[in-house]
């Protein structure tokens, strides 16, 4: 006859921990999606040769538009090219920066056991 409060190799405290661990990955489930609405709203701005072209992207690096200085446009072909590409990813880094810096708020304190 099995001890009572074996179960499936579970220990009551371990069942405790568990439905502890499932509601706060529900709470990070949440917070992820709020996050992924916030995300989508955000500007954040990349730019380049101090100024001259800047790059818009949401926080999940959608393009959202690009400005060019006259300045930037006397330059020629291939400078704009490599102020646009700069720009671009300045404004790449900050978003993924930022989606990460986001994600490590909305997941601290998660702890799973057995995960640790």
């Amino acid at each position: 006859m099995a001890e009572k409060g074996q179960g499936f190799g579970f220990g009551l405290g371990k069942m405790k921990e568990l439905a502890e661990a499932f509601k706060k990955a529900q709470q990070v489930q949440e917070g992820a999606k709020k996050l992924q609405e916030e995300l989508e709203q955000m500007e954040i701005l990349g730019e380049s040769g101090g100024g001259l072209v800047k790059v818009i992207v949401s926080g999940n690096q959608e393009p959202k538009r690009v400005e060019i200085s006259p300045t930037a446009l006397e330059e020629g072909a291939d400078v704009l090219s490599d102020l646009v590409t700069a720009a671009m990813k300045d404004a790449y880094n900050k978003s993924t920066a930022t989606m990460r810096d986001r994600m490590e708020d909305l997941t601290s304190g998660l702890e799973l056991p057995g995960f640790q």
